[in-house]
């Protein structure tokens, strides 16, 4: 996808978060957002309301702990909107919030995610074991 003037909606996961207020990046009523949504979530989200969207690795401006933002189409190149029931920034973010809490990402916290799972989740580790010979360090007797 390569496009000449960039006419997509940028989404960070900040925008979503219940977690955080206003004047940290939220963008929609918390009784509307979704308790801390991460990249994939969001990105996982807007493709099954039917979205382009494209995962990319940027830090949000007023924290960069918060990494990976989505861009997504919103509109065509005719400035049509692409899903009907969504027009809006503030629909999308909505909708999207509403998603996050039944993405496979959030079902899959705390379990190993598969090799071949469809979006890319990193490998979750789950038990003390596998943290532990992840660390390295000593070893017990």
């Amino acid at each position: 996808m390569s496009y000449t003037v960039d006419r997509r909606i940028v989404v960070y996961p900040v925008y979503v978060n219940s977690k955080l207020t206003v004047k940290e990046g939220r963008k929609i009523p918390l009784s509307d957002a979704c308790e801390n949504p991460n990249a994939h979530e969001v990105y996982e989200s807007a493709m099954r309301l039917g979205f382009k969207a494209e995962l990319q690795d940027k830090c949000y401006s007023r924290d960069y702990m918060q990494r990976g933002r989505i861009r997504v189409e919103l509109k065509d190149e005719n400035g049509k909107p692409v899903n009907d029931s969504i027009t809006t920034r503030k629909e999308l973010l909505t909708a999207i919030a509403k998603l996050v809490p039944t993405t496979m990402a959030r079902k899959k916290r705390g379990e190993p995610a598969k090799e071949d799972d469809p979006i890319g989740l990193p490998k979750l580790l789950n038990t003390k074991e596998e943290k532990k010979a992840q660390k390295g360090g000593k070893k017990k007797k």
